[in-house]
């Protein structure tokens, strides 16, 4: 599993001006399942991801379709994690730890 943080690197018009399309495309995700969890940031400077991806270079291919990468205004931040406790809700996505 991995946290994609992304942070804007534009002033907001332009973020605002890609909205739409971010949002469509987040909706696809997280009807595909790559995508768990979203939201900004507080404050206001970018948002976070809770995605699911079979590995770096999928979360990186995900990071990359992002029209607001596409855009240019925004960069993102990829954390990989293992899951081994989550909330009953999310048990599926639960891991093994790695050695």
């Amino acid at each position: 599993m991995f946290v994609l943080e992304l942070t804007y690197t534009a002033p907001m018009d332009r973020v605002d001006a890609a909205l739409a399309d971010h949002v469509a495309w987040l909706d696809e995700h997280i009807a595909a399942g790559h995508v768990i969890a979203s939201g900004r940031k507080v404050p206001r400077d970018g948002g976070v991801l809770l995605a699911v991806a079979e590995d770096r270079a999928a979360a990186e291919r995900l990071a990359a379709s992002d029209p607001f990468t596409r855009a240019g205004v925004c960069t993102y931040r990829i954390t990989e994690f293992t899951p081994t406790k989550t909330a009953a809700g999310l048990a599926e996505y639960r891991e093994a730890a790695r050695g």
